[in-house]
């Protein structure tokens, strides 16, 4: 076990702690921990019971889904500070979207997506936060996702000779 002075000066590092009230921050201490993951250690396959949300601290973790016909197809490299799994914390999906896996040796935040809804429904001013910062997370997973789509399938465009 990580002693919890270890979990909150982790947490100092993340940007996605800045300005949360001592109160906030320690909940939220309280309900993560720290994991140390080597290259190739899958945190969860796609359809798996959802149970926490990760912010990335050290190394890159990617993200894939299967594409039938396809196989597996990484969509997202996630890199320090970055958040994944966030989908655990939606209170209506209730499997994984996709699947993770260590890219590098990495060291992750895992913080316990139960609790954390628990405390967003119980603490309305820190659920207003956590629900702003993770749309700010989904609003850009889905612009990325919205230029890869363009970019498989824009045909090429003609090329006119003058």
């Amino acid at each position: 076990m990580v002693p919890e002075e270890d979990i909150k000066s982790a947490l100092r590092k993340v940007p996605w702690f800045d300005n949360l009230t001592p109160e906030h921050f320690n909940k939220t201490a309280e309900m993560s921990q720290l994991r140390h993951a080597k290259a190739g250690e899958i945190f969860f396959h796609e359809g798996d019971k959802q149970d926490y949300v990760y912010i990335v601290l050290e190394g890159r973790v990617s993200l894939d889904i299967f594409v039938p016909h396809h196989g597996k197809v990484r969509f997202y490299t996630a890199e320090p500070n970055d958040v994944f799994g966030w989908s655990s914390v939606t209170p209506s999906v209730r499997q994984r979207t996709a699947g993770a896996m260590a890219v590098l040796d990495s060291i992750v935040v895992c913080i316990d997506a139960e609790k954390l809804r628990q405390f967003a429904d119980e603490d309305h001013d820190f659920g207003y936060l956590l629900m702003r910062r993770l749309t700010n997370v989904v609003a850009s997973r889905l612009m990325i996702t919205r230029l890869q789509l363009i970019d498989m399938f824009a045909g090429p465009t003609e090329q006119k000779n003058d």
